[in-house]
Parts: C-alpha cells; structure tokens; sequence
C-alpha cells in the first residue's frame, strides 16, 4: 500500500506541476508558430509585391533579370531561417549586381566581359549610383531582420526551457514528503482533512527547489525579450521594412536612371573604354523602360499578413503573455497550493493537516532556491547536489538573453552550433569590446534554426551527464557572465 501511495504521490506531483505550467509552455508554444507564420508570409508577400510591379513596370527587361531579385529574397528567408548568412555582405552584392546588370542596360551600344563588370562592381560604394537607398536599407533591413529572428529565436528558447524544466523528476525525499502531505491523514482517520497551505509550501519549495533556481535567469531573459519586442515595434520594424520594399528598391533605379550618363562616364574613366557591341546587337537605349515610378499602398490599402494581423497587433499580445510569465518558477509552489483540491487554503490555518495532526503548521516557510532548503523541516534536500539539467537550462537562458541584448542594439552574435546552418556570421553593426562576447560551443538549448521546429518539443529528454566539455563551457561562461555584467 505504500508503495502504491508513493507512485500516485509522485504521479499526482507530476501532474500538479505540468497543468500550473501549461499557460507558460503554451504561450511560447502559440506565439512562436504566430509569428513564425506571420514573417514568412511577410517575406512571401514582399517577394510576390516586387515581382507584380516590376512585371508591370519593366516587363522583359525585368523577367531577363529576375534572378538578381529572387536571390536576394532566397538570402533574406535563408537568414532568418538560421541559414549562415552574412546580410551586410549580401545586400552589398545585391547592389553591385543590380548596378553590373543595369549598366549594360544603360550601355547597350558596349560588350562588357565579365572582368569589366566585376571593375563596375567595385564603384558602387565610390560613385553611390542608387543614391543613399542602398545605405539606408542596409541599416533599416539588417536590424529588422536580426530582431526578428533573435526573437523567434527566443521564442523557441523559451518554449524549450519551459517544456522541459515542467517535466519534473522528484526525489526519493520528495516523494516521501508528498506521500506524508497528501495521504498520511487517511492512515489517522482523518481523510476529509487537507493539507495546510504553509506545510503544502514547504514540501512544494523543498520539492521544486532547483526549478526555482532558473528564476533569475529567466526573469532576465524575459525582460531581454520585452526589450526586442518595444523595437520590433518601433525603429526595427520588419513589417515597415519590407511591405515598401519594391518601391524602396524602384526608387534606387530611378536614381541610377538619372544619374546613368555621369555613372557612365566614371565608370569609362576608371575601368577603361569598352569595346563596342558586335554590329547584330541593337543600339537602342532602353532608358523609357526605367521611368516609372510607383507609389506605395494607402494604409487602409495594405492587406494584413498571416491570420489577418499585424506586427504590431502580435507584438503587443506577446507583451502582455510574457509579462505574466516573469517570476514564474519562483512562484510555482504558490500556485499549486493554492489549488482547492490540494490544500485547506491560506484561509484555513487550524482546521488543516500539518503532517502530524489536525492543527495549526507550526515551521516557518522556507525561502526560495536550493540553497535556502538546507533546514527545510519537510523535504531532505541535498544542497550539495545541483540538478544538472537545470543547470543545462540556465544556461541556455543566459546565452539566448545575450543574444536579445545584441538584437536590441542591432548586433547580431551568434554562436557555434552542432549544426552547420543553425549559428550565421555576424552581421549588424559589429561588437564593441564590452559587449562582444567569445563565441563557444554549447549543446544544450541553442536556438535552432527556424525551420527545425514547426510543432511542440517533445520535453521528455533524459538528463544528461556532465561531461568534460560541459564543464568547461559552464566555467567559461561564468567567467565571461561575470566580465560582462
């Protein structure tokens, strides 16, 4: 029969603790597969947007060169599906693409060799031939970008960590005080009675002692994504980046349009003068196919994107989701006594089981945290004895809020992954020495690319030992943590 009561003890725990934290996993579950959704259709969307009026506008000319559009779309969802892709770079050779290909539009009386192109190329930045739109994009395009997946990649961070640490493994110790707390009084006759809410306190702290320990970490890396969510609705705005971004990108080659005769002439000086077209070649100059300009959607005219939202709409949800998950692992055995079916409730401090008898709980309740359990008068708790896969959590929480911090400045910092697509190189506007970290292999909870995870992680992972390797990298980033903060 003890027995029994022991394995039901530990059932009805178990339970306990995965139905209080079924609002937290389910939050990061829903708002990640929201907004996962929602920036792939933006992409989608802007994509389809440029190809319609480019179509329209430039017609041919346009469909002879789609591939240097369509590349720079492949790039941008590559990035932010963790792809290793620096967007600086790429968006610069976005550029000096379009610029080699609409110089021989402009041009076409010349055969250009593929070393007079390259030569071309390397006056982008010199002659500013799309004017000040390549610079500003730059600027707008990879800080959106970088907030918008860090935060994704927080999401499933968060999702990762809160799946996990809800599947506990209690102790032998803890078991033994459950069964005590939740049906020694039927063993004294007195099976209507339930436990005190301040006994039922110190058995669930002493129980979800190491869940506790993640509180601090998890608050700041909540308030970490906070801080990206108030920029992804302001100034890094990936829906204000991309919803114009053809008529951003039409605007540059009105520029080189105008400006074709000096860029020309430049370019001439510089790289040499090019020999003339073979005689079959039509010398027709094609600048009446660039004189179109658009003119973007009427607000009431943008359509909403994924599940008919807006950015806006899901960042301000996710504000107020995540602001009811901060200091949740501390206030976990709060809410479980808290439970009628549990306890006598903190109204009810006689009339209550207090281990022993019917009769007030006398013991003072525990502080918070492993450490704070040492006289725990309920639950024989070895302070000595971390849980490693707590352990394991934490970090992963510290790395990812890193990673947030970066974001909000719009540095992207990445680090080493087993996978060759999950980490990409940096990109943004760089690391000062203070706040650029080492990078560091980790093999716990590292945001996964994007496009590793479309449904709930299936939490039931083993504990995993600690080996050599996970010994040093907690060391090194303690060391690190310390420096930096």
């Amino acid at each position: 029969m003890e027995d029994k009561l022991s394995q039901q003890s530990k059932l009805e725990f178990e339970n306990l603790v995965e139905e209080t934290s079924h609002f937290v996993r389910t939050t990061f579950v829903s708002r990640h597969k929201k907004f996962d959704e929602f920036f792939r259709e933006l992409l989608e969307n802007a994509e389809r947007s440029l190809n319609d009026m480019f179509v329209r506008t430039y017609g041919m000319l346009y469909m002879q060169n789609s591939e240097v559009f369509q590349d720079l779309f492949t790039e941008l969802k590559r990035y932010y599906t963790g792809g290793n892709v620096n967007l600086e770079e790429m968006l610069n050779d976005f550029w000096a693409r379009l610029l080699e290909r609409m110089f021989q539009l402009i041009n076409p009386q010349y055969h250009f060799t593929e070393d007079y192109l390259e030569c071309v190329s390397k006056y982008t930045d010199q002659l500013k031939p799309f004017g000040d739109v390549p610079r500003k994009l730059k600027v707008q395009v990879t800080r959106a970008f970088i907030a918008a997946r860090t935060f994704v990649q927080g999401l499933t961070v968060g999702r990762e960590v809160a799946n996990r640490v809800s599947k506990v493994s209690p102790t032998p110790g803890c078991i033994r005080a459950l069964m005590k707390m939740l049906y020694c009084p039927y063993c004294r006759g007195l099976p209507t009675v339930k436990p005190c809410n301040n006994y039922c306190l110190n058995v669930m702290k002493g129980c979800l002692a190491n869940q506790a320990d993640l509180d601090t970490e998890w608050n700041l890396f909540i308030d970490a994504m906070l801080l990206v969510a108030e920029r992804l609705e302001g100034p890094f705005n990936i829906e204000s980046v991309m919803d114009p971004i053809d008529v951003k990108i039409s605007e540059a080659i009105m520029n080189m349009q105008e400006n074709s005769m000096q860029v020309s002439a430049k370019v001439f000086q510089g790289c040499g003068q090019p020999k003339p077209a073979p005689a079959l070649r039509s010398s027709r100059s094609v600048p009446e196919n660039f004189n179109t300009r658009f003119r973007p959607y009427n607000p009431e005219e943008r359509p909403t994107t994924a599940a008919g939202t807006s950015l806006d709409r899901l960042v301000t949800d996710i504000k107020e989701k995540l602001k009811l998950s901060k200091k949740f692992w501390s206030t976990l055995p709060y809410t479980i006594c808290k439970d009628e079916r549990v306890t006598a409730g903190p109204s009810i401090e006689e009339d209550c089981w207090n281990g022993h008898t019917k009769a007030r709980y006398l013991p003072e309740i525990m502080n918070d945290g492993l450490t704070n359990q040492i006289n725990n008068p309920e639950v024989d708790v070895d302070i000595t004895r971390p849980d490693t896969f707590i352990r394991q959590q934490i970090m992963a929480l510290r790395v990812m809020t890193n990673k947030l911090k970066n974001a909000y400045n719009g540095n992207d910092v990445n680090f080493q992954d087993t996978s060759d697509e999950t980490s990409g190189s940096g990109s943004g506007s760089g690391c000062t020495d203070d706040i650029c970290p080492t990078e560091f292999d980790f093999f716990t909870t590292e945001a996964p690319p994007v496009d590793s995870d479309r449904r709930e992680v299936d939490a039931s992972a083993t504990q995993p030992g600690w080996s050599l390797q996970t010994l040093l990298v907690v060391f090194l980033s303690l060391v690190l943590q310390r420096q930096w903060r």
